[in-house]
């Protein structure tokens, strides 16, 4: 009976996969979302898809996502009263209990997530069916990075180092990049020995190059040397290493595995360089340990992370207890090594035990802390590419994205990596152009595979994927949204100030990241993030200044129409006329008085005299103005372009007597007032010269002057959830808060001066649109 029973839901498990894969979800209702520290659960409708979990919870308030491929455990537990336990740990370190009603039913969702998190084959991952809703273009971002361009912003090729095409089809070495920078002296018998002395083919290749000093890093694997190998093209490729840097005499060997692991693999066959074979070399083991212990190293750090209400005491010793900081620290401690000696024109060669791993997180670290432009969003994501993509980290593997990976393959590298950045950044807030969120979100989509761009574990896998052209880039995705990784904090000097920047690894600068392994916790985080109150605050400012040169023009113009002295001008600049009674002065002087008709004529006065202290104002002919500016005849459009002319140059004198110098401002510099203003005082239309009423009043409606705060803002108009994770984002004419899909376009707002494209909610973007104020474009 009991075989009978499997059999059938084995049927029924089969057929539910085949239905979700035809396009269609499988939904059970009832089921009951546990929050594990507040306790409380919420009732609502599961929805299993072919790419995503879905709880929506019973008033429709909430949804919650888990795609299936950040899913790295899933667990059935034993069955209770109010239904079977089913416990997802997710790759991004959110944690979700489910209380599914029937048994049945557990079984079937928990064996249909277990085949979509881990596809049997690489073509099933998620990026291969994944559609972009961003008007994304596939090709959007695979061309933003070239491995000759990087080497040569850095000086290479050059006397001492060359390109050799020996891998151009991947056989010298198939976790390498086909393009290799290699000593010029090195030759091509040197090259082929040495590829073979180094375990997987993996020789020694330039990594980084110091723009003024010419130390160099490289990087390799470690060598076939066992107990008494020797390799004399080996030995002769480091020499050439070393003299390819005149300015000193000796390098770095750095080793950094543990030296006692490294004896370990010495019995194997592999291990270290002999010290009395290499001259000129010093060496240095630098003690970073191998994958499996990081790897369990992060599983207590989990543990920790999940649990409910520990005590100080309970937290830290658990903390210590996991090693995890530890680990931390050493990978700085010796990527601080690393760029301290190439800092002071000593080359470094650097290697691991294949090289992929810790070289990788050492040679990437050091570079930031050497190159002020791996610090920026662009520079960044350069430096994955090289020491990462193009290395062959095998991301594949170490990130367990296929059924075929083994769980000893897995480790959490690149995470480490990620870490050691936001440390830096804690300590040098300043010195980076990009955000927390920005590394949270690469952490995100390497285990998500939503983008082709961690896909593979080589350079030559994705090409024979042909990624490029059937996925999407994660750099477009980036560079779309490139104003949410933005860090208010940055600033560019410090590339001349402080181009070096080497951080502090003591255990009281490392500190635990909070926004990474309790992300998704509610009520331990603030109720704002800092950053985000200080980037919505400057983007504030910069709204408001804005507005306010756009009203600084505006003033001056209309004033010189109605032949104000210079005095009264500047008056109205500093404030001393509010802005309703300008407001109403113009409702009264520009056509759209009660008394006006339709053809109504308007008086618009200049002042033609010698200079500003003649107050008494010339008329010019009256011109009839209808309601939306524009004219009758001809001959009166000439008339009103001679008094535009006129009051342009007497704006031009008023406002370099009163201090508003243009020449001084940025946007003069880029010659932005000319063309904004055409030549002329007047702003220009396709239909008319002159300002209309309507477009004033929508001028000074567009802009919000006051932004809502953050503060008490707990979900967006739409019912989407603000969780301490998700960027909130202010609409620049209403000043409401909404989510990023409420949020999603940017248009030009009549109320500013440079008229830039500025991130608006749907509804004002909608009446924007219809705004008459469109017809009068400033650029």
């Amino acid at each position: 009976m009991s075989a009978f029973v499997l059999n059938n839901s084995r049927l029924i498990y089969r057929w539910k996969v085949s239905t979700i894969r035809r396009g269609k979800n499988v939904q059970v209702d009832n089921v009951k979302l546990l929050d594990r520290f507040s306790g409380r659960k919420l009732v609502g409708t599961l929805y299993l898809t072919a790419t995503h979990l879905i709880f929506v919870d019973a008033q429709g308030r909430r949804e919650t996502w888990i795609l299936h491929m950040h899913m790295g455990q899933v667990e059935k537990l034993t069955m209770t009263a109010e239904g079977c336990p089913l416990l997802i740990r997710c790759k991004n370190f959110l944690c979700l209990t489910f209380n599914v009603p029937r048994e049945r039913e557990c079984q079937d969702i928990y064996l249909s997530l277990l085949e979509f998190s881990r596809p049997a084959e690489i073509n099933k991952l998620y990026a291969f069916n994944y559609t972009s809703n961003e008007n994304l273009e596939k090709t959007y971002g695979w061309d933003m990075f070239d491995l000759q361009s990087e080497f040569m912003r850095m000086g290479a090729p050059n006397e001492h180092w060359v390109i050799t095409n020996l891998n151009a089809q991947y056989e010298l070495c198939d976790t390498y990049p086909s393009l290799l920078y290699v000593p010029a002296t090195a030759t091509t018998p040197v090259l082929v020995g040495s590829s073979k002395f180094r375990s997987r083919g993996r020789l020694p290749v330039l990594s980084y190059m110091h723009g003024e000093n010419h130390a160099t890093l490289t990087r390799c694997s470690q060598p076939l040397s066992g107990f008494s190998a020797r390799c004399v093209e080996d030995e002769q490729m480091l020499q050439a290493i070393l003299r390819a840097n005149p300015g000193s005499h000796y390098m770095y060997v750095v080793d950094t595995r543990p030296k006692i692991n490294a004896m370990v693999n010495k019995a194997q066959g592999k291990g270290y360089e002999n010290e009395s074979f290499y001259s000129n070399m010093k060496f240095q083991f630098l003690g970073i340990e191998n994958i499996h212990v990081m790897r369990a190293s992060l599983q207590k750090l989990i543990e920790l992370s999940e649990l409910k209400k520990p005590s100080m005491n309970d937290f830290l010793n658990r903390l210590e207890g996991c090693g995890w900081l530890k680990h931390i620290a050493a990978v700085i401690d010796t990527s601080a090594f690393i760029a301290r000696a190439i800092s002071e024109g000593t080359s470094v060669l650097v290697h691991c035990s294949d090289g992929w791993d810790r070289t990788a997180q050492t040679c990437s670290l050091a570079g930031i802390m050497l190159d002020p432009y791996y610090r920026t969003m662009q520079g960044f994501q350069a430096l994955i590419e090289k020491e990462w993509l193009a290395f062959g980290h095998k991301f594949t593997d170490r990130c367990g994205l296929l059924e075929s990976v083994e769980v000893k393959e897995t480790s959490p590298v690149f995470t480490q990596f990620l870490e050691c950045v936001w440390q830096m950044m804690q300590q040098f807030p300043c010195a980076f152009q990009f955000n927390e969120r920005f590394l949270l979100t690469i952490h995100d989509h390497i285990y998500s595979c939503q983008f082709g761009t961690f896909i593979g574990n080589c350079e030559k896998d994705r090409l024979d994927l042909r990624l490029s052209e059937r996925t999407y880039s994660l750099w477009g995705y980036l560079s779309l949204h490139s104003t949410e990784y933005l860090n208010p904090l940055y600033k560019k000097t410090y590339e001349i100030k402080q181009p070096v920047i080497i951080p502090n690894p003591s255990p009281q600068s490392i500190r635990y990241w909070r926004g990474m392994y309790n992300r998704f916790e509610s009520g331990i985080h603030p109720r704002e993030a800092v950053f985000d109150i200080i980037s919505a605050a400057k983007d504030h400012s910069v709204s408001l200044e804005d507005h306010v040169l756009l009203l600084e023009k505006r003033v001056t113009q209309i004033c010189k129409l109605l032949g104000k002295s210079e005095e009264a001008i500047q008056r109205k600049l500093q404030g001393h006329v509010s802005m309703d009674s300008i407001e109403g002065y113009l409702s009264g002087h520009i056509g759209d008085s009660p008394s006006a008709g339709p053809n109504a004529a308007t008086t618009i006065y200049t002042n033609h005299k010698t200079g500003p202290f003649d107050k008494t104002p010339e008329p010019v002919e009256m011109v009839p103005l209808t309601s939306k500016g524009s004219f009758d005849s001809e001959a009166q459009l000439d008339c009103a372009k001679g008094a535009s002319i006129s009051g342009s140059l007497n704006h031009i004198k008023s406002d370099s007597e009163s201090g508003f110098d243009e020449a001084s401002s940025q946007l003069s510099r880029s010659g932005g007032v000319d063309e904004l203003t055409g030549g002329g005082g007047m702003v220009r239309s396709p239909s008319s010269d002159t300002l209309t009423v309507e477009q004033l009043l929508a001028e000074l409606k567009t802009v919000a002057i006051g932004w809502k705060s953050f503060r008490n803002v707990f979900s967006c108009s739409c019912a989407s959830p603000f969780d301490h994770y998700v960027k909130k984002f202010h609409c620049w004419k209403c000043g409401q808060v909404f989510c990023v899909r409420c949020i999603a376009r940017s248009i030009p707002l009549p109320g500013h001066y440079h008229r830039r494209p500025v991130p608006v909610c749907k509804p004002c973007y909608r009446e924007v649109r219809r705004s008459p104020s469109t017809e009068f474009p400033l650029s």
